[in-house]
């Protein structure tokens, strides 16, 4: 399934979480990064009109589908892949990071999230390592020299998986250097993970996931956050229903 950005299509190239899996265990053991990047509508807004998320998504080797309008828009392409949330793969890829002797660095969010994040992992996973936090300050910039920094102590560390919590286009744009300045290091993109784990941000209940309503949800507990983000996302599914009938 592809989607077209300001600088080219991006595609979803991973059908499900077994195949991404599998993916980045192969990767992890033979020692090589990656940039796995979580596609949903809020994104599809922004690589429409911003240049460089754009050039950041398609510097991902792995993009899966982060949202159930993805999925839809996949199946009336005739290119259907599985619903793959950013946020219910950290302990998987902690699984598989532990399994091959691989450590982990936690970036974004608080200082405080990220230790009880660490915490909740090693606790869940066995063998896991977390060997380095990194809570970049407010207005954290992925493309200046703090960035670099980050890079650095992230690969100095030791670990060879790296989440990445800073919200969209910052966790992007940063795996997508760390590509370039610690190419040994696979860099997942999860968003709210961390926070779901550490018990700072709330999920939505199991009952609506399973109506597939959890933007409502968010949207209701966070309106004036939001409202303009979704309605942007709806304004655009016109245009990404008639693309995806052109891909049949």
């Amino acid at each position: 399934m592809k989607f077209h950005s300001i600088e080219g299509d991006v595609t979803v190239n991973q059908p499900n979480a077994a195949a991404l899996q599998d993916a980045i265990a192969a990767r992890l053991a033979d020692g090589n990064g990656f940039a796995l990047a979580t596609i949903n509508l809020d994104h599809l807004v922004q690589l429409r009109r911003d240049a460089k998320f754009a050039l950041a998504y398609l510097a991902q080797d792995f993009v899966v589908a982060d949202g159930n309008p993805i999925v839809w828009l996949s199946r009336l392409a005739k290119r259907p892949v599985d619903l793959v949330p950013g946020s219910e793969l950290v302990v998987p890829l902690a699984e598989i990071a532990a399994n091959t002797g691989v450590s982990v660095a936690l970036i974004g969010s608080t200082a405080e999230a990220l230790n009880g994040a660490a915490q909740a992992l090693e606790a869940q996973v066995k063998g896991l390592k977390v060997v380095c936090q990194i809570a970049p300050p407010m207005g954290f910039d992925p493309e200046n020299d703090a960035a670099a920094e980050v890079l650095a102590r992230v690969n100095a560390s030791g670990a060879g998986l790296a989440f990445l919590a800073l919200g969209a286009p910052k966790q992007e744009m940063l795996a997508a250097r760390g590509r370039t300045l610690a190419p040994n290091v696979g860099f997942a993109s999860i968003g709210a993970g961390l926070d779901f784990l550490a018990g700072t941000q709330t999920r939505a209940p199991k009952w609506v996931k399973a109506i597939a309503m959890e933007w409502l949800w968010r949207m209701l507990s966070s309106p004036a956050r939001l409202v303009g983000r979704y309605a942007r996302c709806f304004g655009i599914l016109p245009a990404l229903m008639r693309e995806a009938w052109a891909q049949r």
